[in-house]
């Protein structure tokens, strides 16, 4: 009998000690640690105050599964405004955008001088931005000069027709004759009126030698001018130029006839053109150069000054691209978020490669296809630390 009992109390402190080991692992695994609800990064095994904010710490039980997993309820995804996008190939700077203006095509702007010594008597055109048509009037010269040309027009006119058919040089003279006259701007039909009436006069009309718009008046009504002198510029604007600049770090991702995508503002949808210029040299007194563009303008929808913006072209790379946004950086190693099932979250480490404002390139931690959070994602850590307590990527690092 007392062997009995002997062992019965045996069995009881066996028991004892196994429920008390139980409670002791029980007690290990739901430890309570303390973190701040405004700086989730402050966590603490014990109660006390944030040191940033200096608000009192909430306690949180470590748990939950090892590899950082999170599920949230639909309304939270809709309150957190949480989204997602497919890795994908591309390039870091393909968002590079200039901002520019629309110039004047110089290879379509034409210098209107004055094609003899004289008197301006009239001006058919006053102001800049009027359109003009090929053979229209743009101004009135009284010009001895050519006065004394059209009389030895009409003297040469004279003298082939009397002594033509015997002396062939009469010809000649009639022809150099007509030649100046040409040279000095008149029209064939000018100088066929002039041989018709047979009168001179010392003031004659010039006319538009090409269609364009005025872009310059450099003369006035009653000013003398000499030969040479600049009267109009008339500009085609058929063909429109776009200018931007660029910083050194921004020139060795173009050359030319790389295209580029244009939006002129007022316009709805943004054109394709080719670039055609950079300057070889930077700008005077500054450290950028000049990118040009040209663009068709047959309906005549663009004007100079307007403003556009030119987004150049990427460098084609195959690298895993992701918005900066997506990726959480701490001091102990750079995470995303990525989707692993409805509602359910990972939080996977990366290593990121070259950057530009807008992308990232990620070398490695995840792939092509793969769900990343890029909206809200540290809204996500945030949650995982106020619920669990840890570091969402502790199960990934070594």
């Amino acid at each position: 009998m007392k062997r009995y009992i002997n062992i019965l109390l045996l069995t009881l402190a066996i028991v004892v000690a196994a429920c008390s080991g139980e409670e002791h692992k029980h007690a290990e695994g739901t430890e309570t640690t303390y973190t701040c609800p405004m700086h989730p990064q402050i966590v603490q095994n014990e109660p006390g105050t944030c040191p940033i904010c200096f608000m009192d710490l909430v306690p949180v039980s470590k748990g939950g599964d090892k590899d950082g997993e999170l599920m949230l309820s639909d309304s939270q995804i809709a309150l957190g405004n949480i989204k997602v996008k497919r890795v994908k190939y591309g390039d870091v700077n393909s968002n590079t955008i200039l901002t520019g203006r629309l110039v004047l095509d110089e290879t379509a702007t034409e210098v209107i001088s004055s094609r003899a010594a004289g008197r301006i008597d009239k001006l058919y055109l006053k102001e800049t931005g009027q359109p003009v048509k090929q053979g229209q009037p743009l101004y009135q010269l009284y010009s001895e000069q050519l006065l004394t040309l059209q009389q030895e027009y009409l003297l040469a006119l004279k003298q082939n027709q009397e002594l033509g058919k015997e002396n062939p040089r009469f010809a000649s003279f009639l022809d150099a004759a007509k030649k100046k006259l040409l040279l000095y701007g008149l029209t064939e039909g000018q100088i066929r009126g002039l041989a018709k009436s047979g009168r001179t006069d010392a003031r004659v009309t010039f006319v538009a030698p090409r269609s364009g718009i005025v872009t310059e008046v450099s003369a006035a009504e009653g000013q003398y001018v000499t030969e040479g002198s600049v009267l109009y510029k008339l500009s085609d604007l058929g063909s429109i130029w776009v200018e931007a600049e660029l910083y050194p770090q921004e020139i060795a991702g173009i050359k030319t006839g790389d295209e580029v995508k244009v939006t002129v503002q007022g316009a709805a949808d943004p054109v394709t053109a080719n670039v055609t210029f950079l300057s070889p040299e930077f700008r005077a007194g500054s450290q950028v150069a000049v990118l040009r563009a040209e663009l068709p303008n047959k309906q005549g929808n663009y004007m100079p000054g307007m403003q556009a913006t030119i987004t150049l072209p990427g460098k084609n790379s195959n690298t895993l691209t992701i918005p900066t946004d997506a990726v959480i950086r701490d001091n102990r190693k750079n995470h995303v978020w990525v989707q692993t099932g409805k509602n359910t979250f990972a939080a996977r480490p990366v290593t990121l490669g070259e950057e530009s404002a807008q992308n990232v390139a990620i070398l490695s931690g995840i792939k092509e296809n793969d769900k990343v959070v890029v909206s809200g994602a540290y809204l996500l850590y945030s949650e995982f630390v106020l619920k669990k307590g840890g570091d969402p990527v502790a199960s990934h690092q070594h």
